[in-house]
C-alpha cells in the first residue's frame, strides 16, 4: 500500500517542476534535445561494458523527466513513468510523439506494480526524490525479470557529517533522500541484487555522482 505523501516529498515535487521550468526557459528545443540525446548516448556507452547489449528489450525509464533516457532507447519496448508527466506536457521540450517506441504514464515509483516484467530498468537522477525509499526499491526490483539489469544513478554524500546535517536540516530541498554510496548499495544487496559496477561519473565538493549497474540474481519470495 502506498504511503501518504510527506511534506518534504510534496515540496520537492513542486521545486522539481519549477527547476525544470527555469532550466529550460532559455533553451531552444532544437538545440537542447540533440544535446540531451548525446548525453544519454554517452551514458549508455559508459554502462555498456557491464551488461549484455541487446535490442527489442522491455525497458522501464523510472522517473524519466521531460527528456529522459527513453530518448536513446529506440529499438526497444520502453515504458517511461514520472509523477510529474502531466505537468511536463506544458513544456515545449517534452514531445511524446517524437518517441513512438515509448509508452508514457504519469506514475510514481511508489505506485509501480509490475512483477518480473522488464529486462532493463533505468532509474536515473530520481531515487533521491522519492517519498518512500524502501517501497521504491522493492517495486523496482520486483518489476525486474530474474537476470535483468537495473541501472540506477544518484548523488551520494561524500562526508558523514554533512550527510547528517542535510538529513536533520534539509540543505537540498529538491532531494528528500540523503544517503552515501554504501547505504545505496545496501538497499540493493539486501534485496538479492548483485552489484556489477559502481561507476564514479562525477565528483563534487559534497556529493559523488554514481551510476550503479546491478543484476537481479534470484526471485524474491
Amino acid at each position: 500500500m502506498e504511503q501518504p505523501k510527506t511534506w518534504k516529498w510534496q515540496l520537492a515535487q513542486q521545486l522539481e517542476y519549477r527547476w525544470w521550468q527555469r532550466y529550460l526557459r532559455n533553451k531552444q528545443t532544437a538545440d537542447y534535445l540533440p544535446w540531451k540525446l548525446a548525453y544519454w548516448n554517452k551514458l549508455l556507452a559508459t554502462v555498456a561494458p557491464h551488461m549484455p547489449q541487446e535490442n527489442n528489450l522491455s525497458i522501464l525509464d523510472a522517473g524519466c523527466g521531460p527528456a529522459g533516457i527513453f530518448m536513446a532507447l529506440d529499438g526497444n519496448r520502453v515504458e517511461a513513468i514520472d509523477p510529474l508527466l502531466d505537468k511536463y506536457a506544458d513544456l515545449p521540450h517534452f514531445i511524446p510523439t517524437d518517441y513512438p517506441w515509448v509508452n508514457f504514464t504519469t506514475l510514481s515509483l511508489e505506485a509501480l506494480d509490475k512483477t518480473d516484467h522488464y529486462d532493463r530498468i533505468f532509474c536515473l537522477n530520481a531515487i533521491n526524490h522519492v517519498n518512500d525509499l524502501s517501497t521504491c526499491y522493492n517495486n523496482l526490483i520486483q518489476a525486474l525479470k530474474p537476470g535483468g539489469y537495473l541501472v540506477i544513478s544518484t548523488d551520494a554524500h561524500r562526508h558523514r557529517l554533512l550527510k547528517k546535517i542535510f538529513q536533520l536540516i534539509p540543505g537540498d530541498m529538491l532531494h528528500p533522500v540523503q544517503l552515501d554510496i554504501n547505504e545505496y548499495e545496501s538497499l540493493l544487496t539486501d534485496r538479492s541484487m548483485q552489484i556489477i559496477q559502481h561507476i564514479l561519473y562525477k565528483r563534487e565538493a559534497i556529493f559523488d555522482y554514481y551510476i550503479t549497474v546491478a543484476r537481479k540474481t534470484a526471485v524474491r519470495h
